[in-house]
């Protein structure tokens, strides 16, 4: 029998960690504890977005006051917008919600009992509960957002207040809040948190308990060096390196983040690159300039920067490295940038400040890229790997696997979905000898259907070895050769022997009792298993007794 692996230290750790940004904080003085609302956003980057699908980032925790832990983690479908615990009984109120984008307010009224933990959304129909405030035992006041904005141009500004009664609000059942119970009056001004309040209150209550609060969210990429060291990139952060003491030794910061790692042949360098959106400066949108560096290992200097002009996804096996634009701007027939065609360790020898003109040479046209459909990095690859579709013009179709030649050809080895009929989306993958496995969804009009995500074994030749279909998109697939290890977006992590696709173990992933999700998966030189979390930490596993 095999055990599952146990948790032997967490890195990056830190209180409300399971949080991620907090929109609303309440202390309950009666039974010492805090409720708090956040988000840890969506599990998608310019990259690869596969993997959001059926997941929400937003989070309900309550901790204890004194000493921080958590006692309940609970998700929510809709942002979280107000907090209030009951005067008497173990149960919170809160009240959730977001404009849709076109027409209406959705969201819940959601009731968690403190001592099981059950959620109940109480609403009969949805809408955006801006306010929950209790009035006694009792009355619950609710402050509602309009229905929608058809002929209301302050509705996103103003909110009904209405009073629903219930003799025990511990017995509520779900959607058992009538809709003509919500009859309001008029609309006034409403205000929607912002955030400030809640990360005052974190703080202060981290002072308190003698530690620091910040918020650190989605570890994209892990890796272990051969010194026992742990290199990260993570939202905020370029690369981090954890000395094998447990004690960060250095952090490289940016705007965004990195959101993959290379390490160099000789693990004596890493390159990552950062993402990069628009941001709202004033009036006006901006992008600052792609990024893509070289960090020295040892000590965190960024010994080189690429400029190529687009953002960029790093394509490495076999000890090279290319470059896949990734913009997706119509259907431009883009071309990958080599670079590193001798050994990334060398760079493309253009210094610290090295544009297109100084080491990146064109490649051969892949055509365009998004994120549904062409992500597909490779750990362990004997070279790069990447998806092409053969119709330029929907390059999104007919996928093929295409492996990068020594000489910069491409060449196409078997369509990427084994079943003609099915359209698959990319995902992560790993080599095994001369096979692929990797991971992905297949396309539904009504969204991922029931066993419609899946992990498959490919020879070279495209032949299926194996395949275990599951519910939930994966996050991240690593090997050691003899066991695939997959991450999902439900916080499960599922062991498969590689030579047959059969589960060894399968577990959810916790850090003391409260769930988390991992994105990224490494195993280190030392026999560990790291995972990269969504809420910034860290966990290194014990594969072994």
């Amino acid at each position: 029998m095999t055990l599952v692996p146990t948790l032997r230290r967490v890195l990056g750790d830190g209180p409300f960690a399971g949080i991620g940004e907090p929109s609303v904080a309440v202390l309950d003085e009666r039974s010492g504890t805090v409720a708090v609302g956040g988000d840890l956003g969506h599990v998608q980057w310019s990259g690869s977005g596969t993997a959001d699908s059926g997941w929400t980032g937003h989070r309900i925790g309550v901790y204890e006051r004194d000493g921080l832990r958590c006692r309940r983690l609970v998700r929510s479908a809709y942002p979280v917008r107000a907090l209030a615990f009951h005067p008497v009984l173990p149960l919170l109120a809160v009240g959730t919600g977001r404009y849709d984008g076109g027409y209406s307010f959705e969201g819940e009224l959601l009731l968690v009992r403190l001592d099981s933990g059950e959620v109940v959304s109480a609403l009969q129909h949805p809408r955006e509960v801006l306010g929950v405030e209790w009035s006694g035992e009792t009355a619950l006041s609710l402050v509602l957002a309009p229905c929608d904005d058809w002929e209301d141009p302050q509705a996103h500004e103003r909110g009904h207040t209405v009073v629903v009664d219930r003799p025990d609000w511990g017995a509520v059942g779900r959607g058992t809040v009538r809709a003509e119970e919500l009859a309001a009056a008029p609309a006034q001004p409403a205000a929607r948190p912002d955030g400030a309040e809640a990360r005052r209150v974190l703080a202060d209550l981290a002072a308190s308990a003698g530690r620091q609060w910040s918020v650190r969210r989605r570890v994209w990429a892990v890796e272990g060096t051969q010194d026992g060291r742990t290199l990260a990139a993570l939202d905020g952060v370029l690369a981090e390196s954890w000395l094998p003491s447990g004690e960060l030794h250095w952090s490289v910061g940016d705007e965004e983040g990195g959101r993959q790692l290379v390490p160099s042949p000789d693990g004596t360098s890493v390159w990552t690159n950062a993402e990069r959106r628009g941001r709202r400066r004033g009036r006006r949108w901006e992008t600052s300039p792609p990024r893509v560096a070289r960090i020295a290992v040892e000590t965190g200097q960024v010994l080189e920067t690429l400029s190529p002009g687009v953002f960029t996804v790093l394509v490495a096996g076999g000890g090279r490295t290319v470059l896949r634009p990734s913009d997706g701007r119509g259907k431009r027939a883009d071309r990958l940038l080599m670079f590193g065609l001798e050994s990334p360790a060398d760079g493309p020898g253009g210094g610290p400040e090295a544009g297109p003109e100084a080491g990146l040479e064109t490649g051969p046209e892949v055509g365009s890229f998004d994120l549904f459909n062409h992500p597909f990095a490779v750990r362990h690859a004997g070279s790069p790997y990447v998806l092409v579709g053969t119709d330029p013009d929907a390059p999104h179709r007919d996928k093929w696997v295409a492996a990068v030649g020594a000489d910069g050809t491409l060449r196409r080895l078997f369509p990427h979905s084994w079943v003609p009929a099915e359209h698959h989306f990319g995902g992560p993958a790993v080599e095994i000898g001369q096979s692929l496995v990797h991971a992905g969804a297949v396309h539904h009009g009504h969204g991922l259907q029931p066993g419609g995500a899946y992990v498959v074994r490919r020879s070279l030749d495209g032949s299926v070895q194996w395949q275990h279909r599951t519910d939930r998109p994966a996050t991240a697939l690593e090997t050691d050769g003899g066991t695939v290890y997959a991450a999902y977006n439900s916080g499960e992590l599922t062991a498969l022997d590689a030579a047959d696709g059969s589960v060894r173990w399968h577990t959810g992933l916790e850090v003391d009792g409260a769930p988390t999700t991992a994105l990224s998966l490494a195993v280190t030189p030392r026999g560990h298993l790291l995972a990269g979390t969504v809420d910034g930490r860290i966990l290194e596993y014990r594969l072994r007794p």
